[in-house]
């Protein structure tokens, strides 16, 4: 006999976990602050270029967007405002979205440029290539 919730259309044991690690804001020990969400990004670093895309539709870059860099971490911050009218159903996410990541050893966060394109934030951070290679050091004896 076949289990009846496996012959359910469309049922998951699992739940809605978007939702859910959507709740976290990324910092330790903090969970589902209100009013404030995350902000869904794409990292890459290659060619000594640091770059993050971040997921903002319906910003204003000039007037919703504040980007910031400190003793190493990039900190991401946007607000979308609800706009007015009634709906019967939405699942858009309004307020003050935020982000920190941790830009990698050598970044030049001074450096760092943004450009707002198609509802993506592209920020790109250089990061200039360190030799670490190996050095061997002579040992003297009397």
């Amino acid at each position: 006999m076949t289990n009846m919730i496996e012959r359910l259309p469309g049922w998951t044991p699992l739940p809605d976990l978007f939702s859910w690690v959507e709740g976290f804001t990324g910092l330790p020990g903090l969970h589902a602050v209100p009013g404030l969400h995350g902000i869904r990004i794409e990292e890459s670093l290659t060619e000594g270029t640091y770059v993050l895309r971040a997921e903002l539709p319906g910003v204003d870059p000039d007037k919703d967007v504040e980007i910031s860099v400190t003793d190493g971490v990039l900190t991401l911050r946007a607000e979308r405002a609800e706009e007015a009218g009634s709906r019967h159903h939405t699942e858009f996410r309004y307020g003050t979205f935020a982000r920190s990541v941790r830009l990698p050893a050598g970044a030049r966060g001074d450096d760092a440029t943004a450009a707002y394109k198609d509802g993506v934030l592209t920020i790109t951070v250089p990061v200039p290539d360190t030799k670490t290679g190996t050095r061997t050091i002579h040992v003297r004896h009397g």
